[in-house]
């Protein structure tokens, strides 16, 4: 047998299903998938002034507030055919009250391949522009940072050495927007 290949199984076996989340087994391994959207979508915004936006929300798995990148499931709002690139304007403005017409793809990557079937597209939003308050939809509280683009690693930095937790697309997404000529990590000390 190939060790690439799940041993004695050639479908997956669902487990727990829920709302929104389902656990799998497949051979040897357990998964949780989404049962809604398997696709999400982050965006780093820089705004016109050249400020980044971060969003900071109480995350229940890890108990605490986590840094993150405004984002959200691709569907989300119940179009099963919603591209990522709306969904990406779509979050922005529910998380942050920006908006931008400069959406660029920095890729799609795994969110953690050996846990979830979630894949993220990275999207860069330039020149955005505030036309409404942000903070999130329903019951979300999502506190929103606007850092000046020249101190956004080092803010960073200081969070992650204070004991911040902080989502690890965020210097992914920095690293990658550097890449696309927006400076971020100039000065920036290495990631903790």
């Amino acid at each position: 047998m190939n060790k690439s290949e799940p041993e004695n199984q050639t479908q997956p076996e669902t487990v727990y299903q829920g709302r929104f989340l389902g656990m799998q087994t497949l051979g040897r391994w357990e998964y949780v998938v989404r049962t809604n959207s398997s696709t999400t979508v982050a965006i780093l915004a820089i705004t016109e002034d050249e400020s980044v936006l971060f969003v900071e929300q109480f995350r229940p798995p890890v108990g605490q507030t986590v840094i993150e990148l405004p984002a959200g499931l691709v569907g989300d709002d119940g179009d099963p055919d919603e591209l990522a690139q709306i969904a990406a304007g779509r979050e922005l403005e529910e998380e942050t009250g920006y908006a931008s017409e400069q959406l660029e793809s920095l890729g799609t990557f795994c969110s953690s391949a050996g846990l979830t079937n979630e894949v993220t597209t990275l999207f860069l939003a330039r020149a955005c522009r505030q036309v409404g308050a942000g903070g999130g939809i329903g019951n979300e509280s999502i506190r929103i940072h606007k850092i000046p683009q020249k101190e956004a690693a080092s803010w960073l930095q200081k969070h992650v050495e204070s004991g911040k937790l902080m989502d690890g697309k965020v210097w992914t997404a920095l690293a990658l927007a550097h890449r696309h000529g927006v400076p971020l990590l100039d000065a920036a000390p290495e990631p903790g």
